[in-house]
């Protein structure tokens, strides 16, 4: 075993006479208690502000961590403001959109309450071709559902188009304002006749064209113009909109004019088809 290490002579003396001057410190405190009090006031004189200087020291390292502490709790509390927003106006978003689909199945509820004698069903548009106007898009409905080309196809409470195509799934609509499209129409009023005509760059007036109207048949401004009975595709009285501007041509035969749709062609969501088709002899009229 090693030896024990030992004290050196001048420590031994050094430690005797600081223990020896403790215990006469004590032993004059206790006979004379009034008798130090001059040196305990010099060196708490001299150790008062260095005492003070910690104890600032202590309270600005306590500040200091508190704030940082208060730091990141407030840092955790506005990260779970920003979820709790955001899961929020997921909420409202999620609201919102339901509120939209409920109203469009009401009106879609409407719409089919006034083609009582017709079998329909609605559906989702899911595709449009190019340009602001909805004037050949996809519907989300096809051979599955019953979907069958030359269907009539509604919404807003007037005639939309008529499907051209059909997938199993799907169904392309050729809406009324296309260049393609003539609907053989009448008056509601007088029964006479006329043709409304697709026309997209006069639908960015909000119009289409009205024509082949004998001069003396009774169409005028504000009729309602619906599907005539003698269209080959197109089912009886559908309402296709408002007649405007009706004039005599200058061959002083026929007159012809405007019509404002009954549809609303920039803003379509969901439309209704009726699934029965229109039964006719020979065809002779669009």
């Amino acid at each position: 075993m090693k030896d024990k290490k030992k004290f050196s002579l001048p420590a031994r003396y050094a430690l005797f006479f600081l223990m020896l001057f403790c215990i006469i410190l004590l032993a004059v405190s206790y006979f004379r208690p009034g008798f130090l009090s001059p040196f305990t006031n010099a060196v708490n004189s001299v150790l008062a502000p260095m005492q003070k200087g910690l104890n600032r020291l202590g309270s600005s390292f306590a500040d200091t961590a508190y704030d940082y502490q208060s730091l990141e709790e407030a840092r955790a509390e506005n990260q779970q403001l920003k979820e709790e927003l955001a899961a929020l106006k997921e909420d409202i978003g999620n609201y919102q959109q339901g509120q939209v689909e409920l109203q469009e199945l009401r009106e879609l509820l409407e719409l089919k309450g006034q083609y009582t004698d017709y079998e329909t069903t609605g559906a989702r548009i899911i595709q449009k071709d190019a340009g602001n106007w909805y004037h050949s898009f996809v519907i989300d409905k096809g051979t599955e559902d019953g979907i069958e080309k030359d269907m009539n196809v509604i919404a807003d409470g007037g005639l939309v188009g008529i499907v051209t195509d059909v997938g199993s799934n799907f169904a392309k609509v050729r809406s009324i304002i296309d260049d393609d499209s003539n609907v053989s129409a009448m008056s509601l009023n007088s029964g006479d006749t006329c043709i409304v005509s697709g026309d997209l760059q006069l639908y960015a007036e909000g119009r289409l064209r009205i024509s082949y109207i004998d001069k003396n048949d009774n169409v005028w401004d504000d009729d309602k113009i619906v599907t005539s009975n003698i269209s080959d595709k197109f089912l009886p009285n559908i309402l296709i909109g408002y007649a405007q501007g009706i004039e005599v041509d200058s061959n002083n035969v026929t007159k012809s004019g405007y019509l404002i749709p009954a549809v609303d062609f920039g803003h379509l969501q969901t439309v209704l088809v009726i699934k029965t088709l229109k039964v006719t002899g020979e065809e002779s009229q669009p």
